[in-house]
Order: structure tokens, then C-alpha cells, then sequence
């Protein structure tokens, strides 16, 4: 009779029993996301029973989102995170956010272990990148880490649903670091890797001309790109890409080599022309009278152009006759027109050695019969040096007038009597063939012994020079000089 009297007029410790015992049928307990139905909808505010005292209120727009209509009822089931149990009013306090970064986090998760790539949506714009909805969970793309190479309009990424690779992870923090542009690598990867299958050495392609360096240009040949070196775009010389062509260009181009492991792949425009160095023996005979135009100067010599891609060298020692040319500048400039004759051809090495002064006739050989030891001639003051006064006799032959013997016949007056321009009463004191000198001495002035010593002193600064006259030519150049000599 008490326990029935017992269970109609039940105490506060009772109610809180069975209580208890609902929530712990329902398994539902705080920071856990439960299951509950759509009882109504009001307003902005959805409300949905989740088997509690009361129901929960949770924002319609945590059922919107990036990619995600609001097509929410009443009488739909859906998953909420059940924050408290009840708050200062005595509601259930639910999140379908929580509920939803929560899913998505496991999710996430396994895919970042087994490094898979996730969907998701670029809905904003923050500092340093981008903030990525990826079915609930915020990720970061960094700007760095949306495309390949760096885009100035992201309009078109925004808002639309992409693959993207996870980076980092710390659901602690949560945090969560994506990358756009390594999924972009790894199919510009598999596509490249295609395309390098389908190419083959030799192959004649249309690419269209993506960037130039100063030692070349990258051509797109439809996904993969390739390098067109500066050497290999014509015969001609060129001295950058951009004088041949431009960027957006379409050009004509044949596959030279293909790097399989690197996927490398060079190109060339000049092979699908004709080699002009294939008639180079033919067209260039050893001797023959050619006019060029010069187109670069070096130290050691001039270039100078005889056709489009053909280009000899004309060395320092082959410039001039009469004179010591120190430099090239001294006798040629760029774009200037020259006569020259052929002094060697080597086809293999693509090389014309070519002479300045044998397409002139030796200047010496017209006065040599003049040349004699005591004869007395004016001669021209060309420079004064340190060592004596250079001169000029006959046609531009050279001689040299020693500085001791200025200062012994011109006292102080030296100087004003051995300017450039003026000229000097000299004998012909020695005179060498073989070398092509002559040695000088003022009418009246200081025939010692000394002299020869100012003279070997000079010439030892004369001779002097960091090449060779042998580098300029070789056993062809030899014979054709030795031939032009006897002439």
C-alpha cells in the first residue's frame, strides 16, 4: 500500500531520478552532436526537438552556407552539437556549425592520412590568402598556394567547388592549411608526363611563345613547355631572342632533344632551314676578295658578316700593315663595310679566318726599292711616346726616331718640334725586310752607340701583346700569306 501511495505522489529526488534516466537513454550528453527534428520554423530561427525538457533554437543561416541552399522543413531530421544542456532560460543550447566541423574534421582528417585531396569552396578574402569552406571546416589558402603561377583576378575561383590538398592540420587549434596549387602540379604533372610521350626528337611542332630570356625563349607546345636557346634560333647571329621574335608569337619549331626524366625538351628554329655552312668551302675559297659588314669587336680581332649565318673573324694581327694595331677600334667600328680575303675555312668548327690587310697591297713592297741606308727623307711625326717620336715615311711605313736624340739636337724645343703633324729631316740608318722595319736617325742629331738601345727598348714595347699572330691563322692562312708575300 506505501509503494503504491509512493508512486502517486512522487518526491523531487523521484523526478530527478527519472530525469536523469531520459537523458541517459538518449545518450545525451554536452559537446557531442546528437540527432533531432524540425518541430517548427520561425523566423530566422529554426527549432528542433532533440528528446530534451525543452527544444533548442539554432540560426537558419548555420544550415547556409558556400555551395549550400536553405531548403530546411518542419519534420526534417538533422544532426546538431549539443553545447549545454540547458542555459539561463532553460533551453537546450544547440550549433548545426559545430555539428557540421565536427563531421567534417573526421573526415578531413582521414583524408589528410591517407593524403587525399578534399573539396572545397573559396568564400572570402583575408590577409596573407584566402578562407576555404571545406563542408563546414574553415581552412587557409595561402595566396602563395593558389595557383602556380601568381594570378592578379581570382574572381573566377570564388564561390565554386575545387579539389584542394590538406598541408597541415592541428584540430587542436583548430587549424587547417590547404593548397590549391600542388593538385594544379600534380595534373600539370600527369599531363606533362603524357604530352613528353607523345613528342619525339625531330618532330616539326607549332608553340606559341610564352617567355624570353637573354639566353632564349620558353615555348608552350600545348601543355608543356620547351626551351628555344638563343644559339639555335637562326644562322645569323643574334644577340637576344626579342630581335627575331616575340612573346605571343606562333612559331614554327623542331623537337632537337627530350629529357625523359627531367622532361626537358629542347627546340630549334635555324634547323628548319638550309645550313649555309654546308657550301661554306665552295662559296668561300681560300684568297678570295669579299666585302662584309662588322659585327661585333673584341679584344683579339672583328667579326664581319659575308652572309646571313656566316661570320668570319678577322684577327688583331691580320688589321694592318704598317702599324701595330693594339686594339681593333683602331682601324674598324661596328656596322662598318670591309674588304677582306679568306684566310682558312673550317666547316666543323664553323670558323672563317679572315685578313684586313692582305686585301690591300703591302705597302712595302710598293717603296721597298727605295729603302736604302743613308737615304735622307722627311718623315711625319705620328705620336710621341716615352721612348722617342713615332714617324711616317712613305705611304704610311712607319719608323721610329729615339727620344735621346730629339732631346740632343732640339734641346728644351723638343717637344713643340716632335708634335703630331710636324716633319722631321731624317736618315735611313737600318733598314729589315724580313721584319719590315726601318730605323731612323735625325740629320744631325746623336749617332752613339746608346741609340741601338733606345731602339731595343722601343721595339720590346712594340712587340709586345697578349696574342699571337700564329692564333690568326692556320696552314691554309700560312700559305696564302707566304704566296701574297712573293707576290
Amino acid at each position: 500500500m506505501a509503494s503504491t501511495a509512493t508512486s502517486y505522489n512522487p518526491s523531487r529526488d523521484d523526478f530527478a531520478a527519472m530525469l536523469d534516466e531520459s537523458f541517459a537513454g538518449g545518450n545525451l550528453q554536452e559537446s557531442s552532436v546528437i540527432k533531432g527534428k524540425v518541430v517548427a520554423i520561425e523566423k530566422d530561427m529554426a527549432v528542433i526537438d532533440v528528446g530534451l525538457k525543452t527544444e533548442g533554437r539554432v540560426a537558419l543561416r548555420e544550415f547556409n552556407g558556400p555551395g549550400r541552399e536553405n531548403d530546411l522543413k518542419v519534420g526534417d531530421e538533422v544532426e546538431v552539437f549539443l553545447d549545454r544542456i540547458e542555459n539561463a532560460l532553460g533551453e537546450a543550447v544547440l550549433s548545426r556549425d559545430k555539428a557540421r566541423r565536427e563531421e567534417s574534421w573526421g573526415k578531413l582528417e582521414k583524408a589528410f592520412n591517407a593524403n587525399e585531396k578534399v573539396t572545397g569552396v573559396i568564400f572570402n578574402q583575408v590577409k596573407g590568402g584566402f578562407t576555404v569552406d571545406l563542408d563546414g571546416a574553415v581552412a587557409f589558402l595561402p595566396r602563395s598556394q593558389v595557383d602556380i603561377r601568381p594570378i592578379r583576378d581570382v574572381a573566377p575561383l570564388m564561390n565554386n567547388a575545387q579539389p584542394f590538398q590538406i598541408l597541415k592540420m592541428d584540430r587542436r587549434r583548430g587549424n587547417i592549411v590547404v593548397s590549391r596549387r600542388t593538385v594544379l602540379e600534380e595534373t600539370r604533372a600527369e599531363q606533362r608526363q603524357e604530352l613528353v610521350q607523345n613528342l619525339e626528337e625531330g618532330q616539326v611542332i607549332d608553340g606559341v611563345v610564352k617567355n624570353i630570356t637573354d639566353y632564349g625563349a620558353f615555348v608552350d607546345l600545348g601543355g608543356i613547355d620547351g626551351l628555344l636557346h638563343v644559339t639555335d634560333i637562326s644562322y645569323k647571329r643574334v644577340n637576344h631572342p626579342s630581335e627575331v621574335i616575340n612573346i605571343g608569337d606562333t612559331v614554327k619549331v623542331q623537337i632537337i632533344r627530350i629529357n625523359k626524366d627531367t622532361q626537358r625538351i629542347s627546340l630549334g628554329m635555324k634547323q628548319l632551314e638550309s645550313d649555309p655552312w654546308e657550301a661554306a668551302v665552295a662559296t668561300y675559297p681560300i684568297g678570295a676578295k669579299l666585302s662584309g659588314r662588322v659585327t661585333n669587336i673584341t679584344e683579339y680581332g672583328a667579326f664581319v658578316e659575308l652572309e646571313r649565318g656566316i661570320e668570319g673573324l678577322i684577327h688583331i694581327s691580320q688589321m694592318s700593315w704598317e702599324k701595330r694595331v693594339l686594339h681593333p677600334k683602331e682601324i674598324l667600328s661596328v656596322g662598318q663595310k670591309a674588304e677582306v680575303r679568306v684566310l682558312e675555312v673550317d666547316t666543323l668548327k664553323q670558323r672563317i679566318s679572315l685578313t684586313l690587310k692582305h686585301a690591300e697591297d703591302d705597302p712595302w713592297l710598293k717603296v721597298a726599292d727605295r729603302l736604302h741606308v743613308g737615304t735622307s727623307v722627311e718623315a711625319k711625326v705620328v705620336e710621341l711616346k716615352a721612348q722617342g717620336a713615332v714617324v711616317e715615311i712613305y705611304e704610311s711605313i712607319e719608323g721610329f726616331i729615339p727620344l735621346r736624340q730629339l732631346r740632343t739636337l732640339y734641346k728644351e724645343s723638343y717637344r713643340k718640334k716632335a708634335s703630331p703633324g710636324n716633319l722631321l729631316p731624317v736618315i735611313l740608318e737600318e733598314v729589315d725586310h724580313n721584319k719590315k722595319s726601318v730605323r731612323l736617325a735625325l740629320e744631325g742629331g746623336d749617332n752613339s752607340d746608346k741609340t741601338a738601345e733606345d731602339y731595343a727598348a722601343y721595339e720590346k714595347v712594340r712587340s709586345a701583346s697578349p696574342v699571337k699572330k700564329e692564333d690568326a691563322t692556320g696552314s691554309f692562312g700560312a700559305l696564302l700569306m707566304e704566296k701574297l708575300k712573293g707576290r
